[in-house]
């Protein structure tokens, strides 16, 4: 790791890039495992469960990494600035190479317009990421907040089971109470905490004011989506989509979105 370090610092694009072709491959090896086959039947549902194989491996590893390196080093909670070690710097390269995959994945297949949160999302992602991997500030930021990578592994299952016709069956309702406690621990609080880091040190802070000003934004984004996950989940206000089983198009998205 030490020899590879100085490459990844003096390459940093090229690393990422290395990193989204490797998670295209992964992507294309999920292809040939066995898929529901009310997931078969709709070509909406069909990408989208490919879509989250991938972020489902993203998400297991870049989550357990960026807490692992909390733990090892527990300096990165402290200086979220200026400290990091060459994995967190690999975990970094390594998660933006996956969002600029999946980026590319949405705009290729024609998802972008039905998509344009994600990719939004994706977009402040890999500018902040990609600033810290250049300039080799607010790395441990970055692993910090990949803290929420934790939570998308319930989030993905969440909608894998919708995706397969199981949101009624006791693994959903076992997930959804997990997504919610993960929601609140991994999500809500670590950029509860981001935020507070940045507006207790915003004086001195490099470039300050943009990355709390993307901070904001991804807190009102953070916020909608759990108010959607708790409508969705806990306070429905229609059984209008009860029953699909993934051969309706006009309605799988709306459905899918809840």
């Amino acid at each position: 790791m030490e020899a590879l370090f100085p490459v990844l610092k003096s390459h940093p694009a090229q690393s990422v890039l290395v990193c989204s072709v490797l998670f295209r491959v992964v992507h294309r090896l999920l292809q040939r495992l066995p898929v529901p086959k009310v997931v078969r039947q709709d070509e909406y549902r069909a990408w989208k469960w490919r879509n989250l194989s991938v972020s489902m491996v993203h998400s297991l590893l870049t989550g357990t990494w960026a807490l692992t390196c909390v733990v090892v080093w527990p300096e990165t909670l402290r200086n979220i600035h200026s400290y990091h070690t060459p994995l967190s710097y690999l975990l970094v390269c390594v998660s933006t190479g996956y969002f600029v995959q999946d980026a590319g994945d949405i705009i290729l297949t024609g998802h972008a317009r039905g998509s344009w949160e994600f990719l939004l999302h994706h977009a402040l992602v890999i500018w902040s990421f990609m600033y810290a991997l250049y300039t080799q500030l607010y790395v441990a930021g970055a692993v910090i907040a990949l803290f929420v990578e934790v939570n998308s592994v319930t989030l993905h299952l969440r909608l894998m089971l919708k995706l397969s016709g199981d949101q009624f069956s006791p693994m959903y309702h076992i997930n959804k109470l997990a997504n919610l406690f993960t929601y609140i621990t991994f999500r809500l609080c670590t950029q509860f905490y981001l935020t507070w880091y940045m507006v207790n040190n915003y004086s001195w802070m490099d470039h300050g004011g943009y990355f709390l000003t993307t901070m904001i934004m991804m807190n009102i984004m953070i916020l909608i989506y759990f108010y959607r996950l708790l409508r969705a989940d806990f306070f429905p206000h229609s059984k209008s989509y009860v029953g699909q089983n993934g051969t309706h198009n006009n309605n799988s998205k709306k459905f899918l979105s809840e």
